[in-house]
């Protein structure tokens, strides 16, 4: 009986409820699923539930996107929950340094990282209505954090793209225009950069405002929704090996615990599903591993669909795909882990507790040295993450040492950072900092080497020793500062390394003051300065009119110490007037953008003019490129793609008068491809013969056979021709990271780095046929052809915007290669 009278109370209340707020189909004013909802009318509806509902929702604004649409998260939970929402956080996070065990459990929802992966901001208005009725009793232990929409930029772009070109009824061949996205899709943000690959790399407005909210509350749960193709079925966890070493057992466990659930529920529904395959939990930039290492259940759920379905697609065995469909499963399994999540809040605190206290690894402590403004940035990073660092003693380690994969000792200083396990983010930054990842299984879902030493260029140890970290704050003067610069100094000097060096050079062009370089190395008041040392001559600006004041506060914005010098006369090297010191050119820079280059690539490149380097460059797309003198423009650059006949005999013939009069090229991996072979161009494709296969593999076995044949993402120690310019700032040595095997013969004259013989990977996997292939291949080279150049990339420099160390390669292209 008192069952029954609950029954009828809980009833009456979920009624009471719901007509206080509306349902998302009563708000937007059409049947959930019957359309797409534009970004704005999202946010409205979230409003209207803060609005209605105060008690139990609680709405921020955490920040906006490049294209100025607002971020934001919903608190979910029940009214004594949110009344004690900060006190609640604070027991959660105090449990990550085993003060408190709390009873709350946190999970926290993220749809949208794609943006035409577009039902998942539809299923999170459903969701979160389902939780404030039907479902209300999971949150009495339960904080659900929701954010709606993680790429706005990306999602309106494709709902935009979808409302102008769909049928009306909407049609479901799958030949239909309204299936077919054009160049610019939906999935990328603003800058086309794949928000999913950018949780530890921190490149990207969304995820640096989203990444302070999420360290503020590192949740037990975290579910990041996403679409695939349009003929899979449904994804839940567990996920795929392999798992990183570091994923705990309880971690997988509950995994399974989770799965098993939304197995039920499907299984009662007839709906298809699978588990354990494709999605693994190993590269840490997505929104499940990043998570997962930082103490969460982290998932990923795939639904069927992505931009292909729009409203409804007809799939290859002939049934229809309906976006109706698809809201009702990932409203199922994020139902479903929530409920699961409110019976486990005394296990999933306890186990949190244990991940966080548990740090027990090989490596203790990374100690890392190099050029200072590397360590900065690498600490910019590592800030952002809240994992702490320091500055080691006078004193020596002992270790795995990165550059030459051997165990040495080296003496140490308050110049060297000291990034240590032993802290509540020691998880996170053993997988960063790791030399090597082990692989559990070789069939991966993404990159296989990340090690950030390696991708910010820093010398690096590895050891098994807790090392002691100085009292000294070494932050206050570790980094280049400027003093007051004397005003009638013959020149001032700066030294070139690192990208403050090339941001601080792309402002000075920018202000119109003129710069050489040094193409020797030289000695001057008893200083030795590099190739590639930047020289600002009092004469070559006697024009500008507030040349040193300028001077001094760019030097100061960008931390740049400038040496000054009384004479051009060195001691050693040559003299300032020399030939061998040019002028640097105020460059006019063109990207080719849309079919057939990378939308990703193309990404990459402009987001770095844009926000790494600061300097200004032209689009051209290919609709109208055969129309543009490219006599107008200095640089050409040509992404990453596939670019098949696009260059053919009148655009080649073009290209081939642009770098004759003058004009530098810029081709990177695919667009090097596209001009291999063809007159005038002299980069050529390695060829090996391969041995004709005595057994062919099994069915089974075709997978394992052909990743014997690809490069997944793996780091390469390469050789590197330090005295040309396009290698100006770099030792004898580059750590590459090789995302495929493509290679390519090197050059007569002009291979600046390159693979040796016998190379093999320092960290990552390269299947053994492939290895064949890159042995004594061209990294990066320039060809010179008649007064201009073709510069050749075969690997990625910018790769998604967190390879630090060869982001001056790409700089030293555009102007220091003349």
């Amino acid at each position: 009986m008192k069952r029954l009278l609950f029954s009828i109370l809980f009833l009456i209340t979920a009624v009471a409820i719901a007509q206080e707020i509306k349902s998302p189909s009563q708000f937007l004013g059409y049947e959930l699923g019957t359309a797409f909802t534009r970004h704005h009318r999202v946010v409205d509806y979230y409003n209207h539930l803060a609005s209605n509902a105060p008690d139990r929702v609680q709405l921020i604004e955490y920040g906006v996107t490049n294209e100025q649409r607002p971020l934001i998260l919903a608190y979910v939970s029940s009214s004594e929950n949110i009344s004690n929402l900060e006190s609640i956080r604070e027991a959660h996070i105090n449990n990550t340094k085993g003060r408190e065990l709390p009873t709350k459990a946190i999970v926290w929802l993220s749809y949208n990282v794609h943006g035409n992966e577009s039902v998942s901001t539809e299923t999170s208005m459903q969701t979160i209505y389902e939780l404030l009725t039907e479902k209300s009793d999971f949150l009495e232990d339960t904080v659900v954090i929701i954010d709606p929409c993680i790429n706005p930029d990306g999602r309106d772009r494709y709902v935009n793209w979808y409302y102008q070109n769909k049928n009306t009824p909407h049609n479901v061949d799958p030949n239909s225009k309204e299936h077919h996205e054009e160049w610019l899709n939906g999935r990328p943000n603003h800058y086309m950069f794949d928000l999913n690959r950018d949780w530890a790399w921190l490149t990207q407005v969304e995820s640096q405002q989203r990444i302070k909210i999420y360290n503020q509350w590192l949740p037990h749960i975290h579910v990041d929704f996403h679409e695939q193709g349009v003929d899979n079925p449904y994804f839940f966890a567990p996920a795929a090996e392999p798992y990183h070493e570091v994923v705990t057992d309880f971690q997988r466990n509950f995994q399974k615990v989770i799965g098993k659930n939304n197995a039920k529920y499907f299984d009662a529904k007839g709906w298809f599903y699978f588990t354990k395959e494709i999605f693994d939990l190993l590269y840490p930039s997505y929104g499940d591993t990043y998570p997962t290492y930082n103490g969460s259940i982290g998932m990923t759920y795939e639904q069927g669909g992505s931009g292909r379905a729009g409203l409804a697609i007809k799939t290859s065995i002939g049934d229809t795909l309906t976006l109706k469909d698809r809201i009702s499963h990932h409203l199922t399994t994020g139902l479903s882990t929530v409920e699961i999540a409110s019976q486990n809040t005394a296990l999933l605190n306890k186990e949190f507790k244990k991940f966080f206290q548990n740090n027990d690894f090989e490596y203790k402590s990374y100690v890392l040295s190099g050029d200072p403004d590397k360590l900065e940035a690498l600490g910019n990073l590592l800030q952002l993450h809240e994992i702490n660092y320091g500055w080691a003693e006078n004193s020596s380690v002992k270790g795995y040492d990165y550059g030459s994969g051997k165990t040495t000792s080296k003496k140490t200083s308050s110049k060297n950072m000291v990034v240590s396990t032993d802290q509540p983010k020691g998880t996170m930054a053993k997988v960063l900092m790791e030399p090597k990842t082990k692989l559990s299984d070789s069939l991966t879902y993404d990159i296989t080497a990340w090690s950030l030493p390696y991708a910010y260029g820093l010398d690096a140890i590895a050891s098994k020793t807790l090392i002691k970290i100085g009292s000294k704050d070494h932050s206050s003067d570790s980094w280049n500062t400027s003093n007051d610069l004397p005003k009638n100094a013959y020149a001032y000097i700066a030294d070139w390394t690192s990208m403050k060096d090339a941001r601080f050079l792309s402002e000075l062009i920018k202000q119109n003051i003129r710069i050489r370089y040094a193409n020797h190395p030289f000695t001057v008041n008893g200083k030795a300065f590099n190739r590639g040392s930047l020289i600002i001559t009092t004469a070559d600006n006697k024009n500008h009119k507030t040349f040193v004041t300028s001077l001094e506060a760019v030097s100061k914005k960008h931390q740049i110490k400038l040496t000054a010098t009384e004479s051009g006369f060195v001691e050693k090297g040559k003299d300032f007037g020399s030939s061998s010191v040019p002028m640097i050119t105020d460059s006019k820079i063109a990207i080719l953008s849309g079919d057939p280059t990378s939308t990703l690539q193309f990404g990459e490149i402009w987001h770095f003019f844009e926000q790494q380097l600061n300097y200004p460059v032209t689009i051209l797309d290919s609709k109208y490129y055969s129309s543009v003198n490219l006599s107008e423009y200095d640089v050409l650059i040509l992404p990453n793609g596939w670019y098949g006949n696009f260059f053919n005999d009148s655009k080649l013939a073009s290209l081939k008068q642009f770098v004759l009069k003058g004009g530098k090229i810029i081709a990177m991996q695919g667009a090097i491809k596209g001009i291999s072979g063809k007159k005038g161009f002299a980069i050529k494709e390695k060829k090996i013969e391969k041995d004709s296969l005595e057994n062919y593999p099994l069915h089974d076995d075709s997978e394992r056979e052909y990743i014997k044949n690809t490069i997944t993402g793996a780091i390469f120690k390469t050789k590197v021709d330090p005295t040309h310019p396009l290698a100006y700032g770099y030792p004898d040595h580059y750590f590459s990271l090789k995302l495929g095997k493509a290679a390519y013969e090197k050059l007569d004259t002009g291979s600046v780095a390159y693979l040796e013989k016998d190379s093999s990977p320092v960290s990552g996997f390269a299947g053994s046929e492939a290895l064949k292939e890159i042995q004594e291949t061209l990294v990066f080279g320039v060809e010179n052809h008649g007064k201009g150049q073709v510069i050749y990339m075969v690997d990625n420099p910018l790769f998604r915007g967190f390879w630090e160390n060869g982001k001056l390669f790409f700089v030293n292209a555009l102007f220091m290669v003349q």
